[in-house]
């Protein structure tokens, strides 16, 4: 998919795929990679548990096609995509087979993404920060999705620069201000490439849950004053929180 152009069918499909490079190869990626492989042949018609929606502006989820991905990881780089997920302090339930992608895991920026815990597990990889902005470009990727540990606030805005001057989308899953500030909106908008973003939710998590029993208090005409939620995490983004 390249400057929003595709062949329409009847059936809302089309031939072009959404090309995606991914930066920060963790669990959320790990989900992520898996979860495109296991849902590929879902069903437009029917309710697919684990998915809100299984065509999404007559994209399906198999039109979506992995061709870069980067990290610092001394046990992911030079990894094949398939096998990265599943590498170093990955701890996510594998639910299905992930074939060869032929996507080799290349250096990334460090900046402020391995924080004092973090660093005690993630031993970073040798050699130079790969040419980020001269792959995605290569690659002909359409969008680069950020799935950087939480605090990365640095190396989120300077994979952000990578994909201004790659001329490709970005889509920010971690709660660092890039979507929602005029200045990167205006940015995106000069370059006519999509920007999303901040953050994601799990889909069954303590946010969501946390955002749906304050809506009840209030429509049960309970006023809340103060509220707090704690979190148990069990990944290496808590250890960098």
């Amino acid at each position: 998919m390249k400057n929003g152009q595709r062949n329409g069918h009847k059936d809302g499909q089309h031939d072009h795929k959404v090309r995606v490079a991914i930066v920060g190869v963790g669990n959320c990626a790990s989900s992520f990679v898996q979860g495109v492989h296991y849902y590929r042949d879902a069903s437009t018609k029917t309710f697919v548990p684990g998915l809100m929606h299984v065509n999404l502006g007559g994209y399906h989820v198999r039109d979506i096609e992995f061709v870069a991905a980067f990290d610092v990881d001394k046990k992911k780089v030079g990894l094949d995509l398939s096998d990265a997920i599943f590498a170093g302090a990955n701890n996510t339930v594998k639910f299905t087979d992930v074939p060869k992608t032929g996507v080799k895991v290349q250096r990334g920026m460090t900046h402020d993404g391995i924080g004092k815990y973090l660093s005690d597990i993630v031993i970073k990889a040798p050699g130079e920060t790969s040419d980020v902005v001269g792959i995605l470009k290569k690659t002909k990727a359409d969008v680069l999705v950020s799935y950087l540990p939480v605090g990365s606030e640095e190396a989120t805005k300077w994979y952000v620069e990578q994909a201004l001057q790659a001329g490709v989308g970005f889509v920010n899953c971690i709660p660092v201000f890039i979507a929602r500030e005029p200045y990167w909106q205006k940015r995106f908008t000069e370059k006519k490439v999509p920007i999303i973003g901040d953050d994601i939710k799990s889909q069954v998590g303590a946010t969501i849950i946390h955002r749906v029993l304050a809506r009840l208090f209030r429509d049960r005409g309970v006023k809340l004053e103060r509220t707090y939620q704690l979190n148990f995490g069990g990944n290496t983004d808590f250890l960098n929180m």
